[in-house]
């Protein structure tokens, strides 16, 4: 396994490095849809300026990274490139981490056969199926055309993503101190990963053998535990903040920017273009129902989903990466690299070929219409708020596929893989 990585590696930072040095670096660090006024790179060296200047980086209406993100370039700006190079890099550690439960596999796949129906045991992962998967994972993150484009733009999207990947890497190995100080910094980052409490705490739970039991002082005395943790943590960092920047000017640049969505440029969400046909008197209440849209689905998803706790990390990253207010091509790259994680899902899969279709059509269209309208003159917004309606509905075909799939396999782990009717015939399976 260590020479396919090293050598994935080798691959993934020249082609960093050659773009890097391209004269397409320009031209990708100028597209909508790989950046965003949140995490654009010229947006960041404007920050700068004013911070070299004395002036606060918040004092405009151009910079809305975090404190602690400025301070991080403050400090490696001339160093930026190696910065976003390795950033991508931290889901390597969770794949090292997938590697490494190697010795486990075949005690755990010899006791699911066991556990389960006979006629069930082709659809348990063996452990030579679930060997490549670490690898799986690292290629379809690092050779991702849409993390390899965030990486060259120099979009803050990927040291995002990579506090997230280190906050599941924690939360895997069982250290609940880390996952709640990481799951803290995602938040801080960008508000939308506080979604990512309920399945973390849901996995301590389970890795403790806490039943999910409201009348056990055990399960809220662990609760409470970890949110302290992660509430402590968030509080020391925004703390930091205010001691860094001296005022409390970040709050309304960050979190009010994030909720309110003054800047309508285009990019591959659903906000930009319904806001920019909104009526003033409506735009509070409809900002309130797609915000709640990220939100919204953790309890639901949390009650199905509370004894797959890692599933459900999967669906709430995607849910976030679709709803976010300023989504990036970066986001929607850190939640499909671990499609492989899911390989036995694939013959449950209804659309996956319709699917794959539509994202990889619209990834090819979006240039093409944004041309048509800013450079040629010859279409308009509607035509490129269409595509971004299409992708976005290839994201949540894809990921409502992949819950069918996965609640579909735990029906037929429990009941069998071929259902009967009581007279003997062939049962169909119907999820309502």
């Amino acid at each position: 396994m260590a020479a396919p990585l090293t050598l994935l590696l080798i691959v993934a930072v020249t082609i960093r490095a050659v773009l890097f040095r391209s004269s397409l670096a320009e031209l990708i660090s100028e597209r909508v849809e790989v950046v965003s006024p949140l995490n654009a790179w010229k947006r960041v060296v404007e920050g700068l300026a004013l911070l070299d200047l004395g002036v606060s980086p918040y004092s405009g209406d151009v910079f809305h990274e975090t404190p602690l993100m400025i301070y991080l370039f403050h400090f490696t700006v001339d160093y930026a490139e190696i910065v976003f190079m390795v950033s991508p890099y931290f889901v390597d550690c969770l794949s090292c981490f997938l590697a490494s439960l190697d010795r486990f596999r075949k005690q755990k796949y010899a006791l699911e056969s066991d556990r389960y129906p006979a006629d069930c045991l082709e659809l348990l992962r063996s452990p030579k199926e679930m060997f490549y998967i670490p690898l799986k994972v690292a290629m379809f993150y690092l050779l991702n055309p849409f993390t390899i484009l965030s990486c060259v733009a120099k979009s803050t999207c990927g040291l995002n993503n990579a506090i997230i990947a280190l906050f599941i890497f924690c939360t895997l190995k069982g250290s609940a101190l880390l996952s709640g100080i990481l799951l803290a910094l995602a938040t801080y980052q960008s508000i939308y990963p506080l979604t990512l409490f309920a399945p973390a705490l849901l996995f301590f739970l389970q890795r403790l053998y806490i039943p999910v039991n409201l009348r056990r002082s055990s399960f809220w005395c662990f609760t409470l535990q970890y949110a302290f943790i992660y509430v402590g943590s968030l509080v020391v960092i925004t703390g930091l903040s205010f001691f860094l920047l001296g005022s409390w000017d970040f709050i309304p640049s960050v979190y009010g920017f994030i909720f309110s969505v003054p800047d309508l440029t285009p990019n591959i969400g659903l906000f930009w273009y319904f806001f920019a046909e909104m009526f003033e008197h409506f735009r509070l209440f409809f900002i309130c129902v797609f915000q709640i849209n990220v939100f919204f689905y953790t309890i639901p998803l949390s009650i199905k989903l509370k004894e797959h706790p890692v599933f459900l990390i999967f669906m709430q990253i995607a849910i976030i990466s679709i709803f976010k207010s300023y989504p990036t091509v970066g986001d929607v790259a850190l939640y499909m690299a671990f499609l492989p994680a899911w390989s036995h899902l694939y013959r449950f899969l209804r659309n996956i070929f319709l699917v794959s279709c539509v994202l990889l059509a619209c990834s090819a269209l979006f240039p093409v219409l944004w041309h048509l309208w800013i450079y040629a003159g010859s279409a308009n917004s509607n035509f490129y708020y269409a595509i971004t309606l299409l992708f976005n509905f290839g994201q949540i075909l894809l990921v409502s596929d992949y819950f069918y799939a996965y609640l579909r396999r735990e029906h037929h782990l429990t009941h069998g893989l071929y259902l009967k009717k009581k007279d003997g015939t062939e049962a169909t399976l119907v999820l309502k």
